[in-house]
């Protein structure tokens, strides 16, 4: 009898374990969901009136942009800063590069499994709109690379129109990377 309860234990411990991981997954997956919503109203809003808007009371940072890829199907919110706490929620402005659709060299940054996994389909050649309270400009993709983590390139100011996106590389790396995957597009010439 006691050679039967220990397996018995032993199985219900880990059923009980596996519904703990999958309830985090679950409340993880519906927070997400909320947060795109409110990230989302508050575009709208800033939309509207130009101002920043924080989607939740405490929240540290604000949409500013909204980064489209059509051929992919593809819609990012642009937050305020690349903190952990934006980059948890969408792409990321880095501070000290130039606001999205101004002139100079506007940064953006990601995480490569969340919302900059689709980086590795992007082509040269590929469209990038980014929609912002005071314009919608698009961006021609004109460059591929990988750089060393330490390579500050891809951060230097442009005179023209320039939008740079960054992530972490190799694609579906679990490790830290030395490694950084960088696109840069340009405005295309005929546009105002």
């Amino acid at each position: 009898m006691r050679a039967r309860r220990a397996p018995l234990a032993g199985a219900l411990l880990l059923l009980a374990a596996a519904g703990l991981l999958l309830g985090r997954d679950a409340f993880l997956e519906a927070k997400g969901l909320v947060a795109r919503r409110l990230i989302g109203r508050a575009f709208a809003a800033h939309l509207r009136d130009g101002r920043f808007h924080r989607p939740w009371s405490w929240a540290d940072t604000a949409p500013i942009a909204l980064l489209e890829v059509r051929r992919l199907g593809v819609r990012r919110s642009v937050l305020a800063g690349a903190s952990g706490t934006s980059l948890a929620f969408g792409l990321g402005h880095i501070d000290g590069t130039a606001p999205p659709n101004a002139p100079g060299n506007c940064v953006l940054a990601g995480h490569r499994d969340g919302e900059m996994a689709f980086l590795e389909r992007i082509r040269p050649g590929d469209v990038l709109r980014l929609r912002t309270a005071g314009a919608s400009r698009d961006y021609v993709v004109d460059g591929i690379r990988v750089v060393a983590r330490t390579d500050i390139a891809p951060l230097r100011a442009a005179d023209a129109y320039r939008l740079t996106l960054v992530t972490c590389y190799p694609f579906g790396g679990l490790l830290r990377s030395p490694w950084r995957y960088v696109v840069t597009a340009a405005r295309p010439i005929t546009d105002p």
